[in-house]
């Protein structure tokens, strides 16, 4: 009632006044304003809590790669720097397609990148229906190319392009279905940090993106083109275009996660440390908790989550993990005769990352014109099924005192070994748990041969960090008894007569309440 009776004296004196502003102008100076609860230091920002309990319950993500490099679909997402170096096919392939560089750069793209059949609804439908709790676009790759409605740079999908508001529109439409909203940035690359010769490696532009050729588009010194092929100072770069950017992100679309990809330890310590302070406290203001992803060592993981590229860890991490894996074999944007995984692949990898404290965010990759290829749709949708019926043993789960038992081993290593990553290939044999409640999730990757009876090891007396009393165990989608054993040797199951599910099997253990 007081503070009531103060603000309408306050309106009747400003009523009888010609003008109030230098009341409020005095009243303003006298009240302090509040220090931001983070500061630009990484003991201030360790104060954040890395993986809120959401993003350890969410367990899967999605993303697009989609921009202006899905035009000419022709190698890979990097076909706008290796279309600038001779003997690449890329550069075979420009030459023969649209002609020489100085005629043809990578720009001259922008205008046939249409997305005439982009439906954001449309998709974030389906990565519902492909049980992603969070999804959300490439908000800008190493191409300069911002896929929102940019204030700093012209090459954004509102003004050309498209003409569309990419990342507005699937905030709009995913938040709709009730997922998260992730932003990607892989601009840190963007930066022309060329030598004028080759450094003791052999190397001229192994710190940018695009290479500086005389007579190429890259090397013009027109300041829109500039914009685009990172052709400027690094200081008006870090400050306008790499911090702005994300900055107007921030501001404009309230994004839930931020992830880097590589390189992010060629921007000055200082300017990570500003954006992560920036966006925290804007969450703060917002009463949302957010994450920030990193994929090398250039965030401090007290307040940051790590990212394994292609990759995986083959123990439980200790503290939430995340990998980005990709829905195809080959490139990570649309390709012409792009290869696809199978959906029982894809679904092993997640269950083999959240058994061990991950979480994994899927690349998908749609057509420069906005559809998403029928065979990725495919896969999607028989992953969402299964996690429909069975997601109890992967959404909301922690890892139990071991992530799993069975012949098949991943391999050592981050990126560098992904494609010895790729070639693991896993067998009714190999089993993941999982926990949550009164509860073990034991997943066969595969179906287990009915009426075999199966003894799972890590329930042996000397492995088990404690005893514990069993009261039942279910197979998931099955209604058949399951006759099971509990000894010193380990837990024996019989699986039921008939096979429940040829991706994956699900056996509910319950445990008696402590």
């Amino acid at each position: 009632m007081k503070n009531m009776s103060k603000a309408l004296t306050s309106i009747i004196v400003c009523g009888t006044l010609s003008s109030c502003s230098s009341v409020i102008s005095t009243a303003q100076q006298n009240t302090p304003l509040a220090a931001p609860t983070y500061q630009e230091n990484w003991q201030s920002l360790a104060k954040h809590q890395a993986a809120p309990t959401w993003f350890q319950d969410a367990k899967l993500g999605i993303y697009l790669h989609w921009g202006i490099y899905s035009v000419p679909a022709f190698g890979s997402e990097w076909y706008p720097r290796n279309m600038h170096f001779k003997g690449r096919k890329e550069h075979k392939h420009h030459l023969a397609t649209y002609g020489e560089l100085s005629e043809f750069g990578y720009h001259d793209f922008v205008p046939m990148f249409k997305g005439e059949y982009f439906d954001p609804v449309a998709w974030a439908k389906l990565f519902k229906q492909a049980g992603a709790k969070f999804a959300g676009p490439v908000t800008e790759h190493h191409d300069g190319f911002a896929m929102w409605d940019s204030e700093l740079t012209p090459w954004n999908s509102m003004d050309k392009g498209p003409k569309v508001d990419v990342t507005g529109a699937l905030k709009k439409a995913i938040t709709a279905q009730g997922m998260k909203f992730i932003t990607t940035f892989h601009h840190s690359k963007n930066l022309q940090r060329y030598n004028k010769t080759e450094n003791a490696q052999g190397e001229r532009f192994g710190r940018t993106y695009y290479p500086y050729f005389e007579g190429t588009p890259p090397a013009s010194t027109d300041p829109e083109l500039a914009l685009l092929y990172g052709n400027m100072p690094e200081d008006e770069w870090n400050e306008n275009i790499w911090f702005g950017k994300l900055k107007e992100v921030i501001d404009s679309y309230q994004p839930d996660i931020v992830w880097f990809d590589s390189w992010l330890n060629q921007v000055p310590e200082r300017y990570r440390k500003k954006f992560a302070a920036y966006y925290l406290n804007e969450a703060k203001k917002l009463n949302k908790e957010v994450v920030i992803i990193r994929k090398q060592n250039d965030l401090p993981l007290s307040f940051s989550v790590d990212d394994l590229e292609k990759s995986r860890k083959n123990h439980i991490g200790q503290q939430p993990w995340m990998t980005d894996e990709t829905i195809s074999k080959g490139s990570w944007s649309y390709t012409e005769n792009l290869r696809v995984k199978k959906a029982q692949d894809v679904l092993h990898v997640l269950i083999d990352v959240v058994s061990k404290n991950g979480t994994m965010l899927l690349n998908v990759s749609p057509k420069a014109n906005g559809i998403i290829p029928k065979n990725q749709q495919a896969v999607l949708l028989k992953m969402g099924g299964w996690l429909e019926k069975y997601g109890e043993a992967i959404y909301a789960t922690r890892p139990w005192y071991t992530f799993g038992e069975g012949p098949t081993k991943e391999p050592e290593g981050h990126f560098k070994n992904h494609k010895e990553f790729a070639k693991v290939q896993y067998n009714a044999q190999d089993i993941r748990y999982t926990t949550k409640k009164e509860a073990i999730y034991a997943t066969f990757l595969g179906a287990p041969t009915g009426n075999q009876a199966i003894t799972l090891q890590a329930f042996a007396t000397a492995k088990l960090p404690h005893s514990i009393s069993i009261t039942e165990v279910t197979a998931l989608g099955s209604n058949e008894k399951i006759k099971w054993l509990l000894n010193d040797n380990g837990l024996t199951i019989t699986p039921p007569a008939q096979t429940i599910d040829a991706m994956a099997t699900v056996f509910k253990i319950k445990l008696a309440a402590n």
